[in-house]
């Protein structure tokens, strides 16, 4: 066997590892993949013999460009500093009593735990939970510390995102103990591998974006050739409910309206009532109204009409296992789940059965019909209306009116007037004086701005977060560019099949496409900006937000360069449009909550963007191969002109590739920085950041036209394209959905 093919052989064997490694994690545990297959001695041996093979082809080859030798000299050394961090690095915890010092720390090992020496001693002086303000979600975990060493004595501070290192040993915020008197930190010594690695990537680094500026490289090459100068034109796809409603008592809409405007204390943020109403009522009936009732009336209806709304039929039932078993219809009332004569609760058998372990269809719609009915009885207990702030020495709380108010912390007249003010409001509802329930309400406005200090957020926020709630961007904008590109898309066919073959360069279509582009792209970017104004943090921290950002970033690319690459605008509309589509989907729950401490990093915002621009780029591969199969498929083989057609877009596939590919690396490697600085660890094999490789490794096979002559040819190259994308999809939606692990989004 040659060379090159025992290359591509190991090279293809540690990618099918890999992926059957997470697949293996799944069922049998990290643990048992971290000992069997990452942490093994061959799987180490297959990755050095991957370096010396690479380095041994690159000399036989006498490859002299700089900047391949750069690019590929820089994975040599991440590998080396890989293999230093296996060799030679170590990590425990070390847990530490408030005034207790402690010179050690503790190893776990398949063999037991093992206490190592530290060069240094360590006394705990306080552990702190730092809350965002009226809320029990934390901002911040922050130990301070007295390190001793020898006569010198140092103060440390030691939080999410924050590590303190001395004499090669970083110290990380782990965990606390119930009595907030104790804090583990997690310990890391890894004094040669951290540097290599780190030298490795800012080689990377370099190397990508010489790639990209190198006169005499690909990229460069690309953007001077006469096939992409000329543009051209082609594709296709596919595309994508409705609902009832009776009628039940309720406030009458402006009462109602009233009442959103209330703060209320929600998924651990203040945040408009308005946005609870939204939530609990697309939980129960899968849209934001019901009936021709707004959120605000199907909420405060059941607050008020508890009864009556129990017998509305506004509970959908997503999936048919549930359905077909007990005989039910897709809308269901709550009574409906309660019958005495079957023994109360009717799916309280089968729901013990799935905290028993049944974990099948059928049982997981149960699951997801008991939360539902659960969210319906915390309200009916008025557990869910926190709606009352009381602010003690600086510190809010927030009160719902059945919640236990000690006299310690709670004046007598307001806990009297928490506990009475909604049995008010239903008399005067009861009696039909809504004028008088908006009075009240008012008042309990007022209330919240005297009490609620500063865990109230701005009045630019309170703004934003209904503007948001009264516009659904991603259903609109899904639609609207979904068909604007499949508009476009037929347009390009029909011309394409005139004899004169004209395109879309300076037609009116082109224009009026340009200008809904402009439009659409103006509302996403607003959608973004008002959830990075509502939570104050870059918004990328669950699939919503990343599928808008996607989309974001496509149509970002499509208005730079449609001028040039008329086409573009149809891939940016329909590729655009399925991510806002997937954004849509009602399992991508769009609620806006304060992130974890360790998610509120410069560099995890980076990470994720880049990754998104990268899998972005991607996808636009993905459409122009897309489009190379069907244009072969509708037009044959032998078609005059196809062979041109395809190497056009196959010119236009490498366009989005190679700053792909430098996007891809940046981004997984600046994760992996992240990592390291928040977590004490660059790479820990969890499933994300191995499909991620993955990824990466599959996409760069592309680049190796050299070695690989297929991809010179147009049609290798899209069918590669398409495949590829497999892998992008398990990144990001395998993991997320079927494999699980520390990044998931489900």
């Amino acid at each position: 066997m040659t060379l090159s093919r025992s290359l591509l052989a190991l090279y293809v064997s540690i990618i099918t590892i890999m992926a059957a490694a997470t697949i293996t994690e799944k069922y049998m545990g990290s643990d048992y993949v971290a000992d069997a297959i990452y942490g093994s001695w061959w799987f180490a041996a297959m990755w050095a013999l991957l370096a010396a093979a690479g380095v041994a082809y690159i000399v036989k080859r006498r490859v002299r460009r700089a900047s391949v030798l750069l690019l590929h000299g820089s994975f040599v050394v991440i590998l080396l500093g890989a293999l230093l961090t296996h060799v030679s690095a170590s990590q425990g915890t070390v847990r530490l009593r408030l005034g207790e010092t402690t010179d050690t720390y503790v190893v776990s090992t398949k063999d037991g735990d093992i206490r190592h020496k530290l060069p240094f001693k360590l006394r705990l002086k306080s552990f702190d939970i730092h809350y965002h303000d009226g809320t029990k979600a934390a901002a911040d975990y922050v130990t301070r510390l007295t390190v001793t060493d020898g006569d010198k004595t140092t103060e440390a501070l030691v939080s999410m995102n924050n590590i303190f290192s001395y004499k090669s040993v970083r110290l990380y915020q782990m965990s606390y103990d119930p009595d907030m008197r104790g804090s583990v930190l997690s310990v890391n010594r890894d004094p040669w591998g951290i540097p290599v690695t780190y030298c490795g990537y800012a080689l990377l680094f370099i190397a990508m974006i010489w790639m990209l500026i190198d006169p005499k490289g690909p990229y460069r090459r690309l953007l001077r050739s006469d096939i992409v100068r000329k543009g051209m034109m082609t594709f296709a796809l596919l595309v994508a409910t409705t609902f009832m409603a009776h009628g039940a008592t309720t406030l009458p809409k402006e009462t109602a309206d009233k009442f959103g405007r209330l703060y209320v204390l929600y998924n651990n943020r203040v945040c408009p009532l308005q946005t609870l109403a939204i939530d609990f009522t697309k939980k129960l009936c899968g849209s934001a109204s019901y009936g021709g009732y707004t959120a605000e009336q199907v909420l405060m209806g059941f607050v008020m009409w508890p009864d009556e709304w129990s017998r509305e039929p506004l509970l959908r039932l997503k999936g048919g296992a549930l359905r077909d078993r007990l005989q039910l219809p897709r809308h269901c009332t709550i009574n409906t789940f309660f019958n005495d004569m079957m023994g109360g609760y009717i799916i309280g058998p089968y729901l013990n059965e799935y905290y028993n372990g049944h974990d099948d269809e059928f049982h997981r719609q149960v699951a997801d019909v008991d939360a539902r009915i659960q969210l319906v009885m915390d309200l009916r207990r008025g557990k869910l209306l926190k709606v009352f702030p009381y602010t003690v020495n600086g510190n809010t709380t927030w009160y719902a009116p059945t919640d236990i108010m000690p006299d310690s912390a709670v004046a007598p007249a307001d806990r009297q007037y928490m506990q009475n003010v909604f049995s008010l409001i239903y008399q005067e509802a009861l009696a039909g004086n809504m004028a008088s329930v908006g009075n009240i309400v008012d008042k309990m406005l007022r209330y919240q701005h005297k009490n609620g200090g500063s865990s109230l957020p701005s009045g630019m926020q309170t703004r934003a977060e209904r503007l948001y709630n009264a516009v659904p961007f991603a259903t609109i904008l899904f639609m609207l560019n979904l068909g604007m590109g499949f508009a476009t898309l037929f347009a390009v066919l029909w011309l394409m099949t005139r004899p004169t073959r004209r395109t879309l360069r300076g037609s009116m279509l082109m224009k009026i496409a340009v200008a809904v582009m402009l439009l659409s792209f103006a509302a996403l970017t607003l959608c973004v900006a008002l959830r990075w104004l509502i939570r104050g943090t870059a918004p990328m921290a669950n699939g919503y937000e990343t599928m808008l950002l996607m989309a974001w970033i496509i149509m970002t690319a499509s208005l730079l360069l449609c001028r040039r690459f008329a086409i573009v605008l149809t891939f940016g509309f329909i590729m655009s449009g399925f991510f806002l589509l997937v954004s849509h989907i009602s399992q991508m729950d769009p609620q806006i909550t304060h992130i974890m401490p360790v998610l509120q990093s410069p560099l995890l915002s980076i990470h994720v963007s880049v990754i998104m621009m990268a899998f972005a780029l991607l996808s636009l591969t993905f459409i122009c191969g897309i489009t190379a199969l069907l244009l072969r498929a509708m037009r044959g083989s032998r078609a005059e002109g196809l062979a041109a057609q395809l190497a056009a877009l196959r010119a236009l596939s490498q366009l989005f590739y190679y700053p792909a590919m430098a996007a891809l690396a940046v981004g997984i490697f600046v994760g992996a920085v992240w990592a390291n600085v928040s977590w004490g660890t660059y790479w820990s094999w969890d499933a994300k950041e191995v499909w991620a490789l993955i990824t990466f490794m599959v996409y760069a096979a592309a680049a190796h036209g050299t070695s690989l002559p297929m991809m010179r040819r147009p049609m290798p190259w899209h069918v590669f394209m398409v495949a590829a994308f497999a892998t992008i999809l398990m990144t990001y939606f395998g993991v997320n959905y079927f494999l699980g692990g520390m990044h998931s989004y489900a």
